[in-house]
């Protein structure tokens, strides 16, 4: 049994938006109290404190009014962040209250016989209702819906994430149409055997407007009507820019996933790429984190299991750009990255440093694969 998610854009009444805020409010809230109970109790005793949302509906009486599987997800992410930062204090940070200012509020409930059920355009959801919303594809057949998270943007517009479990009756093929990928710092990746995806850079295109839109936002006095109508103005630039790298994400991950049964991707650290220095400064962070090079091998993965295909990670320090694809030779020269291309000394073949080291990617991914 395997699990897939679905999302879809709900369209509540507003009698439903005051209900999606309350419950939004308890979720943060209990998390919030039940987090800070905790420490204290560890500065006073040194141990850990097993607490429940149920211990605090007779102090706050309007916890009942929300859906109390909200509040037991909120509980399951509290002990599971808190259990990570136990475990290894090192690699999970400490966990952190919840703001109510971030932009994206959420809760999650799970479906209990048929508490959560799809009939034509409407989803009913626990406490809620009827909710209508836009079922752009139908569920997977003789699927079953597990959980759902109610999301809301920073711009107010509402979603639904439905999770739901399946039988995988995918097998496995025989790999035989192998490709390779170079993460490339401007264009997001180099293909062995296709063109490059040529990332448009929506961030990079955006700037001005998103600067000139955040100097007036800076500028309103906080707390008027004014700065919530200018927010709301860059909240839907930056939502237009996320919503623009998805589907460009999307459309190149599908096309790949479609036409070829091994994918051949470097294991790299995005957040190390980001930190790369150029003349004394950090040049390159904002080109790293525009081109969403961890959304798309994360696309990749799953679309290319749906098929029974796979996705093979290259060791990071495997070096994909110092080999010549042709002779096997490596060039100590090529580890700076301002050589952008060179003549092998071996052989002669010239090769483009990105292409080169896409095809050895794909090399290596077909000798992991066999």
């Amino acid at each position: 049994m395997v699990n897939k998610a679905y999302r879809y854009r709900l369209y509540p009444t507003t009698e439903q938006r005051i209900m999606f805020e309350k419950t939004f409010g308890c979720a943060r809230f209990i998390y919030n109290k039940m987090l800070g109970d905790r420490l204290e109790y560890y500065k006073e005793t040194g141990k850990k404190l097993n607490n429940t949302p149920a211990q605090y509906k007779e102090e706050f009486p309007w916890l009942k009014e929300v859906d109390s599987l909200a509040l037991a997800n909120a509980q399951m992410n509290l002990n599971k962040a808190y259990n990570n930062f136990w475990s290894n204090r090192k690699h999970f940070g400490k966990p952190r209250f919840k703001s109510k200012k971030a932009g994206c509020a959420s809760y999650s409930t799970n479906n209990q016989k048929g508490s959560v059920r799809i009939e034509g355009n409407r989803i009913k959801l626990p406490k809620i209702g009827w909710v209508k919303l836009c079922l752009h594809r139908p569920l997977m057949d003789n699927s079953t819906i597990k959980t759902v998270t109610i999301s809301r943007t920073p711009t107010g517009k509402y979603y639904v994430s439905i999770l739901v479990e399946y039988e995988n009756q995918i097998l496995a093929i025989i790999s035989e149409k192998f490709l390779g990928l170079d993460f490339a710092m401007h264009g997001l990746y180099a293909a062995s055997d296709e063109a490059d995806a040529d990332y448009p850079n929506f961030l990079r295109k955006a700037e001005k407007k998103l600067a000139k839109a955040q100097r007036k936002l800076s500028k309103r006095q906080k707390g008027s009507h004014n700065r919530d109508k200018q927010r709301l103005h860059v909240a839907r630039l930056h939502e237009k820019i996320a919503n623009q790298r998805r589907d460009f994400l999307h459309k190149k991950s599908c096309y790949l996933a479609d036409r070829y049964d091994v994918i051949g991707i470097e294991d790299i650290s995005v957040k190390n790429m980001a930190k790369h220095k150029k003349g004394g400064k950090f040049s390159f962070g904002k080109s790293v984190a525009d081109n969403g090079w961890n959304m798309f091998t994360n696309m990749l993965d799953y679309k290319l299991a749906w098929q029974g295909k796979k996705l093979v990670k290259i060791d990071k320090w495997y070096p994909s750009s110092q080999l010549c694809h042709v002779c096997g030779y490596q060039n100590q020269e090529t580890k700076d990255l301002s050589v952008r291309d060179w003549n092998c000394p071996k052989c002669g073949s010239r090769h483009n440093r990105d292409k080169n080291a896409a095809i050895n990617i794909r090399e290596e991914a077909r000798r992991i694969s066999a």
